[in-house]
């Protein structure tokens, strides 16, 4: 009885604290699920089931969300013992009326109808985070990322920076960076440039972190200027050899930028993309648990969160 007591004292006080969500991939323009789907098609879900055995048709973007929705239920008690399960459980019986002890894909209909009925309240993104608790939520915003729209104030702006590091050298993400910036990425300078532009804007929509993933062989270095400049033009000439250097310089600028503008650095450390190619959409990569320190950022695994609920 001490201890039961004990146990719901402690949840009670838990329940108490306000939430912050560090790291999610939420749209704010549409920031709750519209269906199930929303859900239980994100890569939590139908990669485990993947694993599991199922088979990738029913993931097809041709099919239906409903179809899919279906389907995966299906598959959920093979997943049965992952957190992932006990997540939509605790969905389902928070915000989904339902009170069993488990889902299986008989629960589809009841649970689709209900779903579609809650989600489609007008109120309903304020209903659930008074329900969370959640207080304020970090993005994930590309650098072009024009911020407007949201309330930033509760969806928090992070800069994502993997493109600027790392793809550089396609045309499409220069032709970007010289829109949102004016400046051609073509020398050190101009990139400099441009990255402080970048974090004017980003700080001044209420911006609290700069992001990047980083893949388990990426060791950060300081480069200088002629020798940036040099990799840079070499990489925009189709030269590959060079994309190394250009990393190692644009991240040592973001790290300079994060230490002049006080903003973390959060570093998603040891992910290798693209390793199963057969898998699932974002189900394809394999993490390395090892870790790297880099100096005064942030470091952690990468948890990513695609709807409010």
């Amino acid at each position: 009885m001490i201890g039961d007591r004990l146990t719901r004292d402690l949840y009670s006080e838990l329940c108490k604290i306000v939430l912050i969500d560090p790291h999610s991939h939420i749209n704010p323009l549409s920031a709750p699920s519209k269906t199930l789907d929303d859900i239980l098609g994100y890569h939590y879900y139908t990669e485990l089931s993947h694993s599991a055995g199922m088979d990738k048709a029913p993931l097809a973007p041709e099919v239906g969300p409903r179809e899919r929705v279906e389907a995966l239920l299906n598959w959920l008690p093979q997943i049965d013992n992952t957190a992932q399960y006990s997540w939509f459980l605790e969905i389902a019986r928070s915000f989904l009326g339902f009170t069993g002890d488990r889902i299986t894909g008989g629960d589809a209909e009841v649970l689709w109808s209900t779903a579609q009925k809650q989600f489609g309240q007008p109120d309903w993104e304020k209903q659930v985070l008074k329900k969370t608790n959640v207080e304020m939520i970090f993005l994930t915003n590309d650098f072009d990322d024009p911020l407007e729209g949201f309330d930033t104030k509760v969806y928090v702006p992070c800069l994502r920076t993997d493109d600027l590091v790392f793809h550089l050298d396609k045309p499409a993400v220069r032709e970007r960076f010289l829109k949102a910036t004016g400046e051609v990425p073509a020398s050190a300078w101009h990139v400099r440039a441009g990255i402080t532009k970048l974090f004017d804007h980003f700080t001044a929509k209420g911006a609290k972190a700069c992001a990047i993933s980083l893949p388990p062989d990426f060791s950060p270095a300081p480069v200088g200027d002629d020798d940036l400049t040099l990799a840079l033009e070499r990489v925009i000439g189709g030269d590959a050899e060079a994309k190394p250097t250009v990393a190692r310089g644009v991240f040592w600028m973001l790290a300079d930028h994060c230490a002049q503008y006080k903003l973390p650095f959060d570093l998603m450390i040891g992910v290798n993309r693209r390793v199963y190619e057969n898998g699932v959409f974002q189900g394809q990569d394999s993490d390395v648990h090892r870790t790297r320190h880099v100096g005064p950022v942030a470091s952690g695994a990468e948890n990513e969160t695609g709807r409010l609920l």
